[in-house]
Parts: structure tokens; sequence; C-alpha cells
């Protein structure tokens, strides 16, 4: 398994811990993920990291709303599809 897909892996597993109501030890699997994610996306094209800096936006105003199903569905699918489709360009 590649350093990515260890990211996309934790990124999921943070999500269905966000989904199970467990926010403080997702909340803190997420830093860990963002943290991961972050020197995949500093090689990635440059829309690919203005794309990065709103998603981390909109899951951020989601932590603070508490809206842990919203931020699950970042996490595991909008996450998931920006680090795979700037890997593919």
């Amino acid at each position: 398994m590649s350093s990515l897909e260890v990211v996309i892996e934790d990124a999921r597993g943070c999500a269905r811990l966000f989904r199970l109501g467990r926010d403080v030890e997702a909340g803190l699997a997420m830093v860990a993920v963002v943290e991961a994610a972050q020197p995949f996306v500093e090689l990635m094209p440059g829309d690919v990291q203005s794309s990065w800096g709103g998603l981390l936006g909109l899951m951020f105003n989601d932590q603070q709303a508490q809206n842990w199903l919203s931020l699950a569905d970042y996490l595991e699918y909008e996450l998931v599809e920006l680090l795979t489709a700037g890997q593919a360009v």
C-alpha cells in the first residue's frame, strides 16, 4: 500500500468515527489526516492546491458547527477525490 493509499484509508476511517459520534477521537484523527495529506497536495497542480484550501475551509466550518455527517462526507468523498484526481494529473 502506497503512502497516498494510507492517507486515503485514514480519511475514510476518520469519516467513520465522525459518523459513529466519536467526534473527539475523529477530530484528532482529522488533524493527522490533514497533516499527512498536505505534502501530497503541495506536489499537485495549482488548481488542486486551491481546491484543497477551499475544502479545508468547508471542513473547518462543519467542525465549528459540529456538523459531523457533512464533515464525514467531505473526508470520505471530497478529500479522497481531490487526492486521487491530483495524482492522475
